[in-house]
């Protein structure tokens, strides 16, 4: 089985027009993970729609009307694989709109990859926005692609400029310049994705492909306690109740005892896992980073839903009725103060939450304490809040369970605030 490699979860992020969608086309294709045949409808397609050049982006852009628009809305996962490891590409939309399902992938996502376009004379706000996400998001590998070169006439000068740029953005946000790799590349004619193309001479580093197979392998959470933050609850003739969740942490084996929390009362249920299948295949058990579908004598249709968090009877997820935050405000029309109630996206729940308390204003760079209980926090901010969510909620501690403690703040249609659990009161 081709399986046993390792496998990664990869990210693309960006703005929207850096041409991520392009690029993953692009290596999906130049390394035969897609056919000849399947390209050329799709380039048939691109052409009668009048969008030709966009046969690569309709690799992944394959919902309607994302072809007729020319914008990726929703995610789109993809298996590929490369001589080492075997990845699934989420590509994520880049359109501020869409930013919601770009937090659900970056929170999925192993490694990301930042696009941007060689083009820009500034950096794009939500290139800023992508890359603080996916930082607070904990995405630690990031990979930098400044795309576009074929428009800036491969040039090194516009390579070293957008490099600069983007070096400073990163420092801000925690991660280190000097562990990122910078590539140029010119997606939509294929230099430097799979293969090295003849236009960029003076650039001696690896293409993406070989880059990706760089990546180091994450470690695996498996020593934690199971956490599996459900997706959807499918009812499947002759089975049952069927959930489907990602597991964060832990394993999860047939025969275990497991409860969902917070459940439909709030108490949680309990119940004996009877099948793992994932990709169709039936497993024994399944660990971090699988996407599984399983079922549970005990759980029936009702009980169960989108934003409960599974684990074991004998370390069951933590409800909290109360939790204290360090959040980063990152676009809210005017101040935030306490008494604001938004909605909080944790794991694959989505809760109005209250900020009870401001406690501390600190420097985002440095998280440096500035001013003890401020009466308001603005963007560029960050800070150390106590909130008090409107409905039971499963969240865990940064210190106990990492992969459980992030979150992003949303309110009409906008990314307000991303952050991460520091403490909490159970319930």
């Amino acid at each position: 089985m081709a399986d046993k490699k390792p496998h990664i979860n990869i990210v693309f992020i960006g703005h929207v027009d850096a041409g991520k969608s392009t690029t993953v086309g692009r290596l999906l294709f130049d390394s035969g993970n897609i056919d000849e045949q399947a390209m050329r409808k799709l380039k048939e397609k691109a052409e009668s729609l009048g969008k030709g050049g966009f046969e690569f982006a309709f690799v992944m852009d394959n919902l309607k009307e994302e072809q007729e628009r020319g914008v990726t809305i929703d995610l789109a996962h993809k298996r590929f694989d490369t001589k080492k490891y075997y990845f699934t590409i989420i590509d994520a939309p880049g359109h501020k709109d869409f930013i919601k399902n770009m937090i659900t992938g970056a929170s999925q996502a192993d490694v990301g990859v930042l696009v941007v376009d060689a083009n820009d004379n500034e950096i794009q706000p939500q290139t800023k926005e992508h890359t603080f996400l996916a930082r607070t998001l904990g995405v630690n590998q990031l990979l930098v692609i400044i795309n576009k070169m074929d428009a800036v006439k491969f040039d090194q000068a516009k390579f070293d400029k957008m490099k600069g740029m983007i070096s400073e953005l990163l420092k801000t946000v925690g991660y280190k310049p000097e562990d990122v790799p910078f590539l140029p590349a010119a997606s939509l004619v294929g230099d430097n994705v799979a293969k090295k193309g003849d236009n960029l001479g003076w650039y001696t580093g690896k293409t993406l492909l070989e880059q990706l197979d760089e990546i180091k392998e994450p470690e695996k959470p498996t020593n934690l306690p199971l956490r599996l933050a459900i997706q959807d609850v499918y009812n499947i003739q002759g089975i049952g109740t069927v959930p489907v969740g990602r597991i964060e942490t832990g394993v999860m084996k047939l025969g275990d005892k497991v409860v969902a929390m917070p459940g439909r009362e709030g108490k949680g249920v309990e119940g004996e896992v009877k099948t793992i299948e994932m990709h169709h295949e039936q497993m024994q058990e399944a660990g971090p980073g699988d996407n599984v579908g399983f079922n549970v004598r005990g759980f029936g249709k009702k009980d169960i839903a989108r934003g409960d968090v599974l684990g074991r009877t004998d370390n069951p997820p933590t409800v909290a009725t109360e939790f204290t935050a360090q959040i980063v405000v990152l676009n809210h029309p005017t101040v935030l103060t306490a008494g604001y109630t938004p909605v909080f996206h944790i794991h694959t729940a989505q809760v109005a939450c209250q900020f009870s308390a401001i406690e501390k204003k600190l420097n985002p760079a440095t998280g440096e304490v500035v001013q003890e209980n401020p009466d308001f926090v603005k963007n560029g901010d960050a800070a150390i809040v106590r909130v008090k969510p409107v409905q039971p909620l499963v969240i865990e501690k940064q210190k106990d369970i990492p992969q459980m403690s992030r979150f992003a703040v949303r309110d009409s249609g906008s990314t307000v605030a991303a952050g991460m659990c520091i403490d909490l009161v159970k319930k």
